[in-house]
């Protein structure tokens, strides 16, 4: 019997018809950039075009309902209110302007896990130096899993924020960032998601998350272009968070002397960016919502859990994988044989991987001494004859 959510083989052909990516290359270089759908490609050309004939600001007059709609469908992808989104330009970007907008003290504590990405422990660090916070990582279980208990333990009066990567950058382990916002909640204290790598390959409701702040890119498993990205900030604690960058579009002039910020999220992005690329986020939001994130995750964990059955059977392959709870990502070291040198040869056989490199999860490579590992990452519009031909094609370059 089959699962009610299961992708169809059917639908699975529409998904890489619509994806010609699919046709010239495997790509499972997912959680640095996927395949854009023919869709999303098409409305950000045929705007550029539109854009070019007609000019640019009667472009985005014109096309004013639509960029709209894209706030809409955005809330409704992550179960927001449409006054609670921004549209930057990437995760980073909408990260930097909800963290560096909290008003720390000297003796505040940030506490985070041993998964967090490369820029946000730049971020801390720079609070360090300048401010005179302190961090407080929680490290992962033997199994590797998130330590609740000692999270609940570390907080203090003095913890001022939580702040969580939800998945990885050079891992395939999932936090449990519903729990960790329910300590939050209880405690009070300010929750930061970082959902990079999450949004779009796992259902995302920031009401059960209970988090304040969430910072999203396109262009990976939303499937948007580059250059897109959007920031969460729950409505009742905007006003805490001061506004880095002010605009006409940031601010009201009310006055000679005086402004008054706008009073939705949109107070953190400011009015020049390209609509273009607005609205190829907005369609690909939108086909997403059209799947069901429920129905792509779902697939995603099939294949990941494929691939990494598969590779367990080559000699020579080490999965670096751990906890109760994987996503798409699959990390994993050859024995004796460099991992750009892997993604190499895998190019030449028009396979894409990436290489996760020791500073992009900083503490977690460290902790268990990995330099790099070679990262495959799955969507739903891959298939399990390319995970047969990627683990053949690792066979032969270990044997020769």
């Amino acid at each position: 019997m089959q699962h009610k959510n299961i992708i169809t083989e059917q639908e699975l052909s529409k998904f890489r018809e619509d994806t010609s990516g699919t046709l010239a290359k495997i790509h499972f270089n997912n959680a640095g950039s996927s395949l854009n759908p023919s869709v999303v490609v098409d409305t950000v050309v045929n705007y550029l075009r539109e854009e070019a004939v007609i000019g640019g600001y009667e472009a985005e007059f014109k096309y004013k309902q639509q960029i709209e709609y894209t706030y809409e469908l955005i809330a409704r992808l992550i179960n927001a209110e449409r006054d609670e989104i921004a549209i930057v330009e990437n995760a980073s970007t909408a990260w930097g302007l909800a963290f560096n907008g909290i008003k720390f003290d000297e003796g505040d504590v940030i506490i985070t896990s041993e998964m967090e990405y490369v820029t946000n422990l730049i971020g801390f660090i720079h609070l360090k130096k300048t401010k005179g916070i302190k961090v407080q990582v929680i490290p992962n279980d033997e199994q590797g899993n998130f330590q609740l208990k000692a999270l609940e333990a570390a907080i203090t009066p003095n913890t001022k924020l939580i702040a969580i990567t939800h998945i990885a950058s050079a891992a395939g382990t999932v936090l449990p960032i519903v729990e960790i916002g329910k300590i939050a909640r209880k405690y009070g204290v300010l929750y930061l998601v970082d959902a990079c790598q999450t949004v779009g390959q796992v259902p995302i409701d920031v009401k059960e998350i209970g988090c304040d702040i969430l910072s999203v890119t396109g262009r990976k498993y939303l499937r948007a272009p580059r250059g897109t990205g959007f920031l969460f900030v729950k409505k009742s604690i905007q006003d805490q968070l001061e506004v880095l960058l002010i605009d006409g579009h940031t601010a009201e002039l009310i006055s000679e002397d005086d402004y008054r910020v706008r009073a939705d999220c949109r107070r953190f992005e400011l009015y020049e960016k390209s609509r273009a690329l607005t609205l190829g986020l907005g369609k690909a939001v939108e086909y997403a919502l059209a799947i069901g994130v429920d129905r792509i995750w779902e697939r995603i964990q099939s294949l990941a859990g494929a691939m990494r059955t598969q590779l367990k059977e080559i000699e020579g392959v080490t999965i670096h994988d751990n906890g109760t709870l994987q996503c798409g990502i699959v990390t994993f070291s050859v024995n004796n044989i460099e991992s750009q040198v892997v993604k190499a040869k895998l190019s030449e056989k028009n396979i894409n991987v990436s290489v996760g490199l020791a500073k992009s999860t900083f503490i977690y490579m460290n902790k268990n001494e990995l330099v790099d590992v070679i990262r495959a990452s799955v969507h739903y519009y891959n298939t399990d004859n390319e995970i047969n031909i990627l683990c053949r094609e690792l066979t032969a370059i270990i044997n020769n």
